[in-house]
């Protein structure tokens, strides 16, 4: 049996028990029945799009597992993972790019004891990993402090679709995957539209997946596969922000129209919304003087009501309608705390106030708590 023809046999066997589970969540932790208490970063399972497939509210991001910019042993990254776990996110993305599939292995890994209806997984296609048996030296090149024994080959077409979905089960150890995101076709659009898309609208109706979609750090593909394509969810990077709100332009009004499902990624904007100083990154390049200042700024009004920055940076995505989880990349365990209780903190509504006279942010721009 091939794996997805397992993957498509065992959704139906969970199906059940994924919503019983989700039917006790919500009577503890959901939105409404928790009540005060209940944890912005915890449980409650939020759908994408119309599909069975679900994120919280916090998503773990796992480039940093994949040794991004510089090395994390199996045991720290094994500590991260177990301590976003014990702080209730169960929806985890990783990608072959990420390490040359270090981040697969490492996430299959944890995973693989933990009931599979209790967690979802996403990852991407589009790159497929080549062995390069006479490669020397490291992957930091591509951002990743691995050996560089694989080529990444970019394929859109179908059958690297099928491909490279295989490859990730095998390296995740996993029976199925919950939501696979076509990663990057920015240079690549029209086949990705015209092959990749189909290939993985025939693995959703297999039941293979149960959700797709495109992830990306800009609005104009995405747009496009939003209107042109049925599409779950878009895996969006950076814009929309605090910083950057360009989303709000095209992407998440087409969404919310179509009903399709934003995570939202990259919401530091590589670095800077979370420690905002000279030399910080900006979209993974120094960041301007006048953004920087603007940063600086931000923080001094967060600061002035008592949140860090990083705090409002997480929340602010969430205030869309369209945006089902914020997608944070943790490399350590201090990381994983942190990102729960940013989450979790309150934030006053004189805060978003502020930030909208700072920045003269209209006054239909949501925030999570208003609008």
């Amino acid at each position: 049996m091939s794996a997805y023809e397992k993957a498509a046999g065992e959704w139906a066997a969970d199906e059940r028990a994924a919503h019983e589970r989700a039917a006790d969540e919500q009577a503890t932790d959901g939105p409404t029945g928790g009540g005060p208490a209940a944890d912005p970063a915890g449980p409650t399972r939020v759908p994408l799009g119309r599909t069975t497939a679900w994120t919280t509210r916090l998503a773990f991001g796992a480039a940093g597992i994949g040794n991004l910019y510089s090395a994390v042993t199996d045991e720290d990254a094994n500590r991260t993972l177990a301590t976003a776990w014990d702080r209730g996110i169960r929806s985890f993305d990783t990608a072959p790019h990420y390490g040359l599939g270090l981040s697969e292995r490492r996430l299959g890994a944890f995973l693989r004891d933990r009931p599979r209806d209790t967690y979802t997984v996403s990852t991407k296609v589009g790159r497929l990993l080549v062995p390069d048996p006479g490669a020397t030296g490291d992957d930091l090149a591509n951002g990743f402090a691995v050996p560089s024994a694989y080529r990444r080959v970019w394929d859109f077409g179908a059958d690297g679709i099928r491909r490279g979905l295989e490859a990730s089960l095998e390296r995740l150890g996993l029976d199925r995957v919950d939501t696979v995101y076509l990663h990057d076709p920015d240079d690549h659009a029209d086949q990705a539209l015209r092959e990749a898309y189909p290939a993985l609208e025939r693995l959703r109706a297999e039941g293979v997946v149960r959700a797709i979609g495109v992830g990306m750090n800009q609005t104009a593909i995405p747009t496009r596969f939003v209107t042109e394509t049925d599409v779950d969810v878009v895996l969006l990077a950076g814009r929309y922000t605090l910083l950057d709100r360009s989303g709000l332009a095209d992407l998440l009004p087409a969404a919310q129209r179509r009903g399709v499902s934003i995570v939202a990624g990259g919401v530091f904007n590589s670095g800077l919304l979370a420690d905002p100083r000279p030399g910080a990154t900006y979209d993974y390049a120094a960041a301007p003087p006048e953004t920087l200042a603007r940063a600086l700024r931000l923080r001094e009004i967060c600061e002035r009501h008592g949140v860090p920055l990083r705090a409002a940076a997480a929340r602010f995505p969430l205030g869309h309608p369209a945006v089902a989880g914020v997608l944070l990349g943790l490399r350590s365990a201090a990381e994983a705390t942190d990102a729960a209780d940013m989450l979790a903190r309150a934030i006053p509504e004189a805060l978003w106030e502020e930030l909208r006279r700072e920045h003269r942010t209209p006054g239909s721009v949501p925030t999570p708590d208003r609008g």
